[in-house]
């Protein structure tokens, strides 16, 4: 019996780049930082004073009545647009054929900024003799926190806009494997589309971390890079000189869809997913398998799946973050998978330019693969001055490159060891 084939038919993006696909795709080609100081709260005593932050989004530049979404948190409304986007380029609103329980959506989505001000407030006000009197807390808390905007935090709500937005009817999920939660969600997504439990299914990521616990926590990791005094330059992945990632927020949605369900309403198809590939390092929860062991193993496995090998494969988005372990390792997957071939496929990482955007980061990564196929055209990895050792592929350092495309392979590597690895081809 064949299986069902999955293609991308709508593709939307709210990030520090760009507030949709092709502004973002012009400054990524351009090698644009979105880095700057940090606004969204004082950073200015942290180690990072820095990030990739959204600016100037308003949610009625894609929906011109907000009403329904009036409390939606930050990270939301960045997936609200992205998907509303995503939406208008499928063209399925004039679709009849749609039936609302063949829709579905998978997402991978993240917890929204923490309303932090009021939140110290309300403990400092409630402090008595050395702990939190929490009868105080309770009196105080009912009259000063907004309930709308401290239920906006759980991470299925991102979920729950979308689906009341789109009419969905059909199966729903949320997944929040840290920065492999997007690319896990749209491969999971694809395997709803073939089992026959959906013709189409919204999926991506939406995450907004640049708050007070979010940097503190990746700071005390020392995960984030602290190079302060050169910040468009602070992202550099596989470069000697990396000090860590920068802290990134931001959405992207694709609409997948069966192929013959797609073909038969005259869907503009953008590409087709062949192959998904998870796995888990089970090694430590702080850090990755030195070996590369789970993130070769995501990339068999997607290439399996995909009846590929890594000889076909024209093109790698990178997971690639500028942490000194995380690109190492990567180096050593692709190199276990692609043998004597690893240094011969064109590798780039890019964020470089547009920070990590954590669960975000996966599906914004595969829209830049469908653009690549479409254009013919690779991306760079920004920031590569000084060679690794280590790090010796090609990571198409600074520069975009025209190229032949039609395969390419799409990773995500999640804090905790979650491994999750995408392929997407021309679809013919």
């Amino acid at each position: 019996m064949n299986r069902r084939r999955v293609v991308i038919t709508g593709m939307g993006t709210v990030n520090p780049l760009g507030h949709n696909v092709q502004d973002t795709w012009s400054a990524l080609l351009a090698g644009r930082s979105g880095v700057s100081k940090t606004e969204l709260f004082d950073a200015s005593t942290f180690p990072s004073t820095f990030s990739a932050q959204v600016k100037g989004y308003d949610l009625s530049q894609d929906m011109p009545d907000t009403t329904k979404h009036r409390h939606a948190g930050r990270h939301c409304k960045f997936a609200l647009g992205a998907a509303l986007q995503a939406w208008k380029q499928s063209v399925l609103a004039e679709c009849d054929a749609l039936d609302p329980r063949s829709l579905g959506i998978y997402l991978g989505s993240g917890e929204g900024s923490l309303d932090f001000d009021n939140f110290t407030s309300l403990m400092i006000d409630a402090w008595e003799d050395g702990k939190i009197n929490t009868r105080k807390w309770a009196a105080l808390a009912k009259d000063r926190m907004d309930l709308h905007r401290e239920t906006e935090q759980e991470s299925n709500m991102v979920l729950a806009h979308l689906a009341s937005e789109f009419g969905v009817r059909g199966p729903a999920f949320n997944v929040l494997t840290a920065c492999a939660a997007s690319t896990q969600a749209i491969g999971e997504a694809a395997l709803q589309i073939r089992r026959g439990d959906a013709d189409v299914m919204i999926s991506g990521g939406a995450h907004s971390m640049i708050h007070p616990f979010g940097v503190t926590g990746f700071n005390r990791l020392t995960a984030l890079s602290t190079r302060n005094d050169e910040i468009a330059g602070a992202s550099r992945p596989f470069d000697l000189t990396r000090d860590g990632f920068v802290l990134g927020e931001g959405a992207s949605i694709l609409i997948i869809e069966e192929y013959e369900f797609a073909k038969a309403r005259g869907a503009k198809i953008l590409a087709e997913i062949v192959g998904y590939g998870s796995s888990a390092d089970a090694f430590r929860i702080t850090d990755q398998d030195p070996g590369g062991q789970g993130a070769s193993g995501s990339m068999t496995v997607a290439l399996q799946d995909a009846a590929l090998s890594p000889a076909d494969i024209d093109y790698i988005s990178a997971h690639g973050t500028g942490t000194k372990q995380n690109d190492q390792v990567e180096t050593r997957a692709l190199k276990a998978v692609f043998g004597a071939l690893a240094g011969k496929v064109p590798v780039s990482s890019i964020k470089s330019m547009i920070g990590h955007l954590i669960a975000a980061a996966g599906a914004t990564e595969l829209i830049t693969c469908v653009l690549a196929i479409r254009d013919q055209i690779l991306p760079p990895t920004t920031n590569y001055h000084h060679p690794d050792p280590d790090c010796d592929l090609d990571y198409i350092p600074n520069e975009p490159r025209k190229t032949d495309v039609k395969v390419c392979m799409s990773n995500s590597f999640g804090f905790g060891g979650q491994n999750d690895t995408l392929i997407v081809t021309a679809c013919e």
